[in-house]
């Protein structure tokens, strides 16, 4: 039944602009459109709707991830970019921010201005 549907992904923010800002010039997410409830973003023909509200609460996991092909130039880019990669002290991660997982996949951790928690991983 779903199964043959497009999903569409949500993640909650408190203000506009500046999730504006965030999704759209530092991750570089294209903005489709905005509304009282929310702005919209295209992630390579997945919706992405950045729910307003003035109340938040974060996720104390991953909410939002990336498959990426090469993690080290995007790490890079993003922390060029602005954004601060998440350090745990139970994982071996590189200079960084990458850990590198039993499987090979490796994964970085970052947030948004609202505390949700993103990532980029290179399977």
């Amino acid at each position: 039944m779903l199964g043959d549907c497009k999903i569409v992904a949500f993640v909650g923010v408190r203000d506009a602009d500046t999730a504006s800002t965030f999704y759209r010039d530092t991750l570089g997410l294209r903005l489709l459109g905005e509304d009282q409830f929310a702005l919209i973003f295209d992630v390579k023909g997945t919706m992405l709707r950045a729910s307003l509200g003035a109340e938040v609460s974060p996720a104390k996991y991953t909410v939002l991830g990336w498959d990426v092909p090469d993690i080290a130039s995007t790490a890079k880019q993003l922390i060029a970019g602005g954004v601060r990669f998440e350090r745990y002290q139970f994982l071996d991660q590189d200079h960084l921010g990458i850990w590198t997982s039993p499987s090979g996949a490796q994964v970085a951790w970052f947030q948004d201005h609202d505390g949700n928690l993103l990532s980029i991983t290179q399977f």
